[in-house]
């Protein structure tokens, strides 16, 4: 794998000790699956039933090439897509992310979160996405492929929205997964309740709400169930830079160990190509140190 950023890089890692270091780093059925030419992994389209919202929906899991001719059980990174975005995004716009499931042997699965945030909506019954997510789509994937099985094996991460996803859904569900990401993630979203509905969405105005319990920046205050390894990216231009930065500093005085990257980029996909890089070798190497 060619890791090219556009930039400097700066990637703090913060350990307990108070230390920064700069440092390189780089249930329906399955429906159809799609062999893309060039590639030696598969990527299918799989279509995922959701108990508690009674619907179907579409993803694509990604298998690496070794995974045909093994019988081993792969780890998964679940890879989620941001507002206004499908399922289908990723494989898409970053076509090379199967020749990254090729090189780390993990399984990609790209969810569709339509434009739910990832909450169990407490406006809406037939919009539980948290559950659908962190719940009916990993007991999917465990039941359909090879898999470990475990909170070992699993990670979660995306992009915006699903930049908020990865580590709202890591951490509230630590128990699941054992490591979580953001890219240009919505990590704070009360600065923004007036955008994309978001303040109407969650029904901000009910009696007993509290932002604590739907935004990362307020719910790393409340004790994690596991161990989570972490890894925060963020472009200086991007709008919620600032947002981010303030995340990474919280988490610091908090004591919580993490990656925190930052280099020049804005909010697109010229960014995310690139940090989905550094997010698949920070998972491979996690998934590597939870080996006995």
């Amino acid at each position: 794998m060619k890791i090219s950023p556009f930039f400097v890089i700066n990637i703090y890692s913060f350990s307990n000790k108070h230390s920064y270091t700069l440092k390189k780093i780089y249930t329906l059925a399955i429906s159809f699956c799609i062999v893309i030419s060039g590639n030696a992994a598969k990527t299918d389209t799989v279509l995922v039933y959701s108990k508690v919202m009674d619907t179907a929906l579409k993803a694509v899991v990604i298998v690496p090439d070794s995974y045909q001719a093994s019988n081993k059980n792969y780890p998964v990174v679940y890879l989620l897509h941001g507002l206004g975005g499908n399922y289908a995004n990723w494989i898409k716009r970053v076509p090379e992310i199967e020749t990254y499931a090729d090189l780390h042997e993990i399984i990609i699965v790209c969810t569709d979160g339509k434009n739910s945030w990832y909450f169990n909506n407490p406006t809406d019954s037939g919009s539980n996405f948290e559950t659908y997510v962190a719940v009916e789509i990993p007991e999917f994937i465990d039941k359909n492929y090879r898999t470990i099985a475990h909170r070992k094996g699993r990670a979660i991460t995306g992009l915006s929205m699903g930049g908020h996803g990865g580590l709202f859904l890591g951490m509230k569900h630590a128990k699941t997964f054992s490591a979580c990401g953001s890219m240009s993630g919505a990590v704070d979203l009360k600065p923004f309740s007036e955008r994309w509905g978001i303040g109407k969405f969650l029904g901000d105005t009910i009696p007993g709400f509290s932002w604590a319990d739907y935004t990362v920046m307020y719910l790393i205050e409340k004790p994690l169930s596991d161990s989570l390894s972490i890894i925060i990216d963020c472009g200086t231009k991007d709008f919620f830079y600032e947002t981010n930065k303030r995340l990474h500093e919280k988490l610091s005085a908090l004591n919580i160990a993490h990656d925190f990257i930052s280099r020049p980029g804005t909010h697109d996909w010229n960014y995310w190509k690139n940090a989905i890089q550094y997010q698949l070798l920070f998972f491979r190497n996690h998934f590597n140190s939870m080996k006995p």
